[in-house]
């Protein structure tokens, strides 16, 4: 039975119907399932009973009976961060016999579909025991982007070309009179965190606004979008932090959106007697979640700031790709003898084993560290990149580009448009 893209379902809870006879498959290629703490069910008799109301008949019939006894694994899982992860995974696994979907709030226990729900274990820090240890660090180096723009770019180099699911970081300064006028995408999510400024942005399809410091804007390319993004010129210069994510294969054409996260909707929370101020912009921390789940591609983001002598251990999701890039200051990433100083511009990148990330400024220091930490799903597929086209094939960014030029399949709009904050450059 095929189904439709369930990264596209908005749900707290997700049941999933999975044959006894695939579940092994997915037992042996999952460990990272097991290490989230997820709870498998198997038992037949449990699953018969709940058959009815988590199938809603769906289950394919046989000649007899056989079909409908067969044993079953159900799993329902219900953290918003990462279902969409999970529902990805399992239909990668094409181990989907049947599904069903409920709005249901999160809490920390559950029992749907008469099947007990467990939360992830490594979310308590009291089940943490693995450090992340230090894959690379280096500087980041300014370079000239767009029209007049400065950015250290730290993702998409000679140094780190990529780090799946992420393309692009870029750390931007940008003056009133540049920025970024008019230019297409597709195939990829852009996550714009401005730090100062005010940064107005205007696409063909009538989007228009302005984020200002502290916010956020989850740009999703999809099929093709164009836009402009440009400094609001009543703010001076503007500074950020601009991630380019890879959008699932199965999702690169899909409807290009915008979603807006501003300053007073994240919530902050203090650790270690108030040393470290914590931003919760996408993912969980020390029991406090975000509010929302922006990007398609599961990623957790995180504004960190360690005053001298403060220490924090951040859990982040095992087997995800993590960096953490330092914006003030300098942070001591690691424990014992993997200790390594991060300074201000370096991209700290860290090992996908472990279950958290250990930041600490010493006591000594004179100022207080601040990084911006992002962990994110790796997808399992090739990424082929023509400057803002990023596809899976050569074919397809041959295809982008003709698409572009000739104003069709989602650049249509494209024909004859101009931005008005674009206009505003100086020339």
């Amino acid at each position: 039975m095929k189904y439709k893209k369930l990264l596209d379902h908005k749900v707290d809870t997700i049941a999933f119907v999975i044959t006894l006879e695939n579940i092994d498959t997915l037992l042996s290629k999952s460990i990272i399932i097991e290490k989230l703490g997820l709870n498998i069910q198997h038992d037949s008799n449990n699953v018969r009973a709940s058959l009815g109301a988590a199938c809603r008949g769906k289950v394919p019939s046989g000649n007899d009976d056989t079909q409908h006894s067969k044993d079953l694994a159900t799993l329902i899982y219900s953290s918003s961060p990462l279902s969409k992860f999970l529902a990805s995974y399992l239909i990668s696994l094409s181990s989907l016999t049947s599904l069903s979907f409920s709005s249901t709030s999160s809490s920390s226990s559950l029992n749907i579909f008469s099947i007990p729900f467990t939360p992830p274990s490594f979310f308590s820090p009291a089940n943490m025991s693995t450090p992340r240890s230090i894959a690379l660090s280096f500087a980041a180096k300014s370079q000239s982007e767009g029209a007049g723009a400065t950015v250290r770019r730290s993702i998409g180099t000679p140094k780190l070309r990529q780090l799946s699911p992420f393309l692009m970081l870029d750390h931007f300064t940008v003056h009133p009179g540049a920025g970024f006028p008019d230019h297409p995408h597709r195939g990829q999510e852009t996550i714009t965190y401005l730090l100062s400024g005010a940064v107005d942005h205007e696409d063909f399809a009538g989007n228009a606004g302005t984020i200002g410091p502290g916010d956020l804007q989850f740009m999703t390319a999809g099929r093709g979008i164009m836009h402009a993004e440009m400094p609001n010129p009543n703010f001076g210069d503007n500074v950020g932090m601009q991630l380019w994510v890879d959008l699932p294969a199965k999702l690169k054409m899909c409807e290009p959106r915008y979603r807006d996260l501003k300053a007073k909707e994240i919530p902050t929370i203090q650790v270690d007697d108030g040393k470290v101020t914590v931003k919760i912009i996408s993912g969980q921390s020390h029991g406090t979640d975000s509010v929302k789940d922006l990007a398609y591609t599961p990623v957790w983001i995180f504004d960190i700031t360690i005053a001298p002598g403060g220490k924090i251990k951040q859990p982040l999701p095992i087997g995800w790709n993590a960096f953490a890039y330092t914006l003030e200051g300098e942070t001591t990433f690691g424990e014992g003898d993997a200790k390594k100083v991060a300074p201000t511009y370096y991209n700290t990148v860290f090992k996908q084993e472990g279950d958290y990330v250990h930041a600490e400024v010493p006591a000594q220091a004179a100022e207080a560290g601040r990084f911006y930490l992002v962990a994110g799903l790796p997808l399992d597929q090739k990424v082929v990149q023509y400057g803002p086209f990023v596809l899976n094939s050569q074919e397809e960014v041959y295809q982008a580009m003709m698409d572009y030029q000739t104003h069709s399949n989602g650049f249509e709009r494209a024909k004859d448009w101009e931005s008005k904050i674009g206009k505003s450059m100086v020339h």
